[in-house]
């Protein structure tokens, strides 16, 4: 068993998915229209900092996590924003399974 063939295989396999290929096709559609882009960038871009705060153990304010939450309730009003959102977290959950597989043979 070749490793570097596995791994092509696995890559295959999850462009092949139902979760990667619905993601990619509405990531498309936001990436059309340059304001829903925008405010999607920025709803990322909150939350990858909120995240970031909290891995390293510094103060989260109420007034941070109100901010990425109103963010989100607007952009959750763009049914296809909605949906996006929607099919990037069920791609992230497929890729948090594969990384928790490949961890568990590394025993992280």
């Amino acid at each position: 068993m070749n490793v570097y063939e596995e791994a092509h295989s696995l890559e295959r396999a999850i462009k092949e998915s139902e979760e990667y290929k619905e993601f990619k096709r509405l990531k498309e559609k936001i990436d059309a229209e340059e304001s829903l882009k925008k405010m999607m960038e920025d709803f990322h871009s909150k939350q990858l900092e909120l995240q970031t705060k909290q891995m390293m153990g510094q103060e989260v304010t109420s007034e941070m996590m109100q901010s990425v939450q109103d963010l989100y309730q607007i952009i959750a009003k763009d049914p296809v924003a909605a949906e996006y959102l929607q099919a990037e977290m069920r791609f992230s959950v497929m890729m948090q399974d594969v990384y928790k597989i490949l961890g568990e043979v590394v025993g992280i």
